[in-house]
Order: structure tokens, then sequence, then C-alpha cells
């Protein structure tokens, strides 16, 4: 059996409801919902939610099937755990400090920048030089997180920007005499 085809299960005290093509998902940390592709067919059954294309002749259903089905799991994991990015400031100087939905960045600008946070995302603090971003949308939180990223990505001589804690970044030697 193909992994696509393979039906997901759905944790406990997740809900998931289809009403058209429409899908939402509650849970303990929150509500999503999403249109399904017309293409892609959703059925909920016995704890599982399977996914097919609606036409077995049409390509597109085929190839958006694990889409549909990636993104439904994604949904399903936020409103039960949630999502989180860390970001690291690297650099003399750099800090940042959270204050409701928005992040004050000191990056080495000649002015401080603010970034607003969307609805449903949010950012802690644990010390001047560490960010941790979470939300229950996956598609946010990424996208929070590299916007914040973006301002100053790290540069490869001295390693100096934000970066993710997991981020590596190699190093180029400096120019010689």
């Amino acid at each position: 059996m193909s992994r696509v085809t393979k039906p997901v299960a759905i944790p406990s005290g997740v809900e998931i409801s289809l009403s058209g093509q429409e899908i939402s998902v509650k849970g303990s940390k929150g509500q999503l919902q999403m249109n399904l592709n017309s293409a892609v067919e959703l059925v909920i059954e016995d704890g599982l939610a399977a996914f097919k294309p609606a036409d077995s002749k049409n390509r597109a259903g085929e190839a958006l099937t694990g889409t549909m089905k990636s993104l439904v799991t994604n949904m399903m994991k936020g409103v039960s755990e949630g999502f989180q990015k860390k970001l690291t400031l690297v650099g003399v100087g750099y800090r940042a400090k959270a204050q409701g939905n928005k992040v004050d960045l000191s990056l080495g600008f000649s002015h401080p920048i603010a970034h607003q946070l969307p609805e449903g995302v949010t950012a802690e603090t644990p010390s001047q030089t560490e960010i941790v971003i979470s939300g229950v949308d996956k598609q946010k939180v990424g996208q929070v997180a590299a916007d914040i990223r973006a301002y100053r990505p790290p540069e490869p001589y001295k390693g100096k920007g934000v970066r993710y804690t997991d981020e590596h970044v190699v190093r180029k030697e400096a120019k010689k005499k």
C-alpha cells in the first residue's frame, strides 16, 4: 500500500468536520479551517481520515492527494500539540524583546525594528538573544520565523545575524594578503 493512500489516525481530543469542501479541525490548542481541493476526496470513519482522488482518471487528483493529506495532518498536529521555531541572535549588541503581539529587534542597524506578529502566532524571548515563535498553524509559524530571519540573515565570515537554533552556518575564510 502506498504511503499517500494510507489513512491517517485522528489523535484523541481532535475533531474533524467536513462541510462541502471546507475542512474544520478543532483541538485543545485552537481551531483551523481549510478548503479541500475538489480533485481530492476525504472520508472520515472509525478514527481514521482517508484521502483519495475524486476521479481515478484525473492526474491532478492523484498529485494533490498527498498534499492534502500532509496539510490536514499538520492541522491535526497543530491543534493538538502546536508548532514552534527557535531563533538565535548572534552578534554584539543584537537583542530581541517580545511585547504583546510584536517583537522589538535591535540588529545593528541605526534604528530598531518592530516586527508585528499575525493573529494566532505568539513570540517569547527567554533571553535577549533567543526568540521562540509558536502557534497552531505550521505555515504561519514558519513564515514569521523566516521574516524575522530575513532582517539580518547570518553572514558567512563572522556568522553574525539571526539564525535558526539548529541551523549550521558554513563559515568562509577571510581574504589573505
